[in-house]
């Protein structure tokens, strides 16, 4: 492996105007097709394999054309305190808002809220549903202006219009701030970190192509494959964090190359042989982790992790082809003023910088190494105080009662809830299949008061049956807000009892909408889990025996990500389910974690930990290999590699920390939940427990039985078979080094 990267790196670097203008040309190849490429239809949120989803399937078989495509809005008004909203002004000013709203060229229909009877019992609050002939992302600015100038005008009556449904969701696509601050922080980062201009713009150049060939690429299948818009997002996301990381490991050990004497095309080639190797099984772990997603059994999972394994894999490329190609472009310019300092020094006859031996990563190391043990309960001790919480985990799907207070839609929430229960938000439907009953509305009418009787159970409504008259759907209204505990034990109630209602009505029927879809995801995520650590730790734990050639450094590793994910999830726990520390972030309203929100922290923290796993060991390794003892190994590999390991996560707290300003709860929580996840597994576990436990194993750390070290491939990471003198850089002239 190292040979051949050596051979490909040397290679970018003397032909590096055709690499240059192959990326090149890649990137207008796709640019065109994705420019091009017609726009991809919004395909519905499905999930196979459960209960609602079959239900929801069957309701669109048998009511053909009754789901409407078009998006809704609804509307509450509330009267004046002390006021009933049937009062005779009260009542004027609601018909002129819905006969204004009427009025709208994309707006198909509006329901009178007297007629339908859509009135609170108390009188204090009325709703009306307005329909469009599009769907929420085809409603134009004059739509959305139209309607927000009705509800002002209403407001302007006296009375408290507030609004919510798909219509009043902002389709205008992120805002890129997010992305802004990742760049912003990551250039002084690596400005920081490289002390020059060109070396700190090179990793955020070279990333930036590749998010670009990735998005395009994905712009241009969205439509063939019916790809979600998240997929582009997380393939952007995750691509600018590994493209600069690699890039920068790479930049890194050029640097240090060119330190120990090296010419340019020798460092170049010897960084992408070692550095590049540990690139390459980095990048194989995060697309692991990726694309084991599709396990869990959710399209949308699946195309998100594969669309970011696509980032990733071109992310890794790039890092192999076109750096090596742009340090043969400035080969002096990436050294910065330090290193160009250490050359005058050598010239000198002195002690360049770039040897000496003592650094902050080598004093770290030499700490932790005095007092492993301490150091390793301390770390420990800490994680597992913050993984506790975790043990509370409640799921669920956030809606509008998540928003801000500061929105429209939190505030039609509450109106509607206080007016009409808190169950009215979340209605359950079911759906009644008496294609095989003698009396179809017998059967739906038994189903219907059984579930009625149920405790928990508010109202029903009358059922509304199909052309066919075979199949009927009501709504049922629970006591309790869709993300209670209490509503999901009603649902498994209704289910528990199946077999004695349909026994009775002759007929089957199954429980779907929004509340119900949200539970299953839930409890559907849940389960699968277990069996996506299973996969992915079991794939990344022989892909590291492979590379690191130990037993117990792969084991060693998954434990310390384990560790970081269920502290991250405790943190998680704290802030957005009990409540600690919420105002901070802003949070105003606590509950259920999202549901796919543990299973995607998971798949991108996996890969990302084992970035910094691969890059860090991988100099240890390195080490021990040329003939260092255990804990030189150590001291080594954090003399080269834990500056390098600290910028990258920084860099990527940075990115994620950015969403936690987001006014979406649910942005919230995963820029909350990845950065800290980050900031524990590269601070606390490869920083703290990663050497602590070497130290304590020292040599039996590398052990692997003769048996598997027979069987097992070499890769040869550490770059072993590249080993050779440095030659001084005096060697070529100054024109040699100015043509290169």
């Amino acid at each position: 492996m190292a040979a051949f990267l050596y051979r490909m790196g040397r290679l970018a670097f003397r032909r590096r105007w055709t690499v240059a203008l192959v990326w090149a040309a890649v990137l207008a190849a796709v640019g065109l097709a994705g420019m091009t490429a017609p726009e991809a239809e919004e395909e519905p949120f499905s999930m196979p394999g459960i209960e609602s989803q079959e239900a929801f399937d069957l309701m669109e078989d048998r009511f053909p054309g009754a789901a409407a495509d078009g998006a809704t809005a609804r509307i509450v008004f509330v009267s004046p305190t002390g006021e009933k909203i049937t009062a005779t002004e009260n009542k004027e000013a609601v018909e002129a808002a819905i006969a204004e709203l009427g009025d709208g060229t994309q707006v198909a229909s509006t329901v009178d809220p007297y007629e339908s009877g859509a009135v609170s019992e108390d009188g204090s609050t009325a709703y009306t549903t307005v329909t469009y002939k599009v769907d929420a992302a085809g409603l134009t600015d004059a739509g959305r202006s139209h309607l927000d100038e009705s509800l002002e005008h209403a407001r302007d009556l006296g009375l408290t219009v507030e609004a919510g449904g798909d219509a009043m969701e902002d389709m205008g696509g992120p805002s890129g701030t997010a992305e802004a601050i990742g760049i912003s922080v990551a250039a002084v980062v690596l400005l920081i970190t490289f002390g020059s201009l060109a070396a700190a713009g090179l990793p955020l150049l070279t990333a930036l192509i590749g998010v670009g060939i990735s998005l395009f690429a994905i712009t241009a299948l969205a439509g063939p494959l019916g790809l979600a818009d998240t997929t582009s997002t997380v393939a952007i996301m995750l691509g600018l964090a590994v493209g600069i990381d690699y890039a920068l490991f790479i930049v890194s050990r050029y640097r240090e190359e060119r330190a120990k004497g090296r010419t340019p095309e020798e460092a170049v080639a010897l960084a992408t042989g070692t550095a590049g190797s540990a690139v390459v099984f980095a990048g194989l772990t995060v697309v692991i982790a990726l694309a084991g997603l599709s396990v869990v059994g959710i399209p949308m999972l699946t195309e998100m992790g594969l669309g970011a394994a696509g980032a990733v894999v071109v992310g890794v490329l790039i890092a192999l082809t076109l750096v090596p190609a742009f340090l043969g472009f400035w080969p002096n310019a990436i050294l910065g003023r330090k290193d160009r300092k250490d050359r005058e020094d050598r010239r000198a006859g002195g002690t360049p910088r770039g040897t000496r031996k003592v650094n902050g990563g080598t004093r770290w190391a030499s700490f932790v190494l005095r007092r492993p043990l301490p150091v390793l309960l301390a770390a420990v001790a800490g994680l597992g105080a913050l993984a506790l919480p975790m043990t509370d985990l409640q799921l669920g799907m956030p809606g509008d009662e998540a928003k801000s207070t500061e929105t429209t839609q939190r505030r039609a929430y509450d109106a509607l809830a206080e007016g009409f229960g808190p169950g009215f938000n979340g209605p359950l439907t079911v759906v009644v299949d008496a294609k095989d009953a003698d009396d179809p509305k017998a059967a739906a009418e038994t189903v219907s008061e059984r579930i009625g009787g149920t405790e928990g159970v508010v109202s029903v409504s009358p059922a509304q049956f199909n052309e066919s008259g075979d199949t009927a759907v009501f709504s049922v209204v629970p006591t309790t807000a869709p993300t209670d505990q209490e509503t999901k034990d009603l649902v498994n109630t209704i289910r528990d009892d199946r077999p004695g209602i349909e026994s009775e009505a002759g007929a089957s029927f199954e429980v779907t909408g929004t509340t119900a879809m949200n539970i299953d995801v839930s409890e559907k995520v849940q389960s699968a889990l277990v069996p996506y650590l299973l996969v992915v730790v079991g794939l990344a734990v022989i892909l590291l025996l492979v590379v690191f050639r130990s037993i117990l450094i792969p084991l060693k590793a998954a434990a310390g990500f384990l560790l970081s994910v269920l502290a991250s999830l405790g943190a998680v726990v704290v802030v957005f389910q009990q409540g600690h520390g919420a105002d901070l972030l802003g949070v105003e309203t606590t509950g259920p974690i999202m549901s796919l929100m543990p299973i995607f922290l998971v798949g991108i923290v996996f890969g990302l930990a084992m970035d910094y796993e691969v890059f860090l060991v991988s100099r240890m390794r390195e080490a021990h290999v040329h003939g260092e003892r255990p804990a030189q190994a150590v001291t080594s590999g954090f003399q080269h590699s834990a500056r390098v390991v600290v910028a990258a996560a920084l860099i990527m707290i940075a990115v994620f920390s950015g969403f936690i300003g987001d006014s979406d709860a649910m942005i919230k929580m995963i820029g909350f939940g990845l950065a800290s996840a980050v900031l524990l597994d590269a601070f606390v576990v490869r920083m703290a427990i990663v050497p602590a436990v070497l130290a304590l194993l020292g040599e039996r750390a590398w052990w692997l039985p003769k048996w598997l070290d027979r069987i097992l491939p070499r890769v040869d990471v550490e770059g072993e078979a590249l080993t050779r003198p440095a030659e001084p850089e005096a060697q070529p002239t100054e024109r040699d080094l100015a043509r290169a």
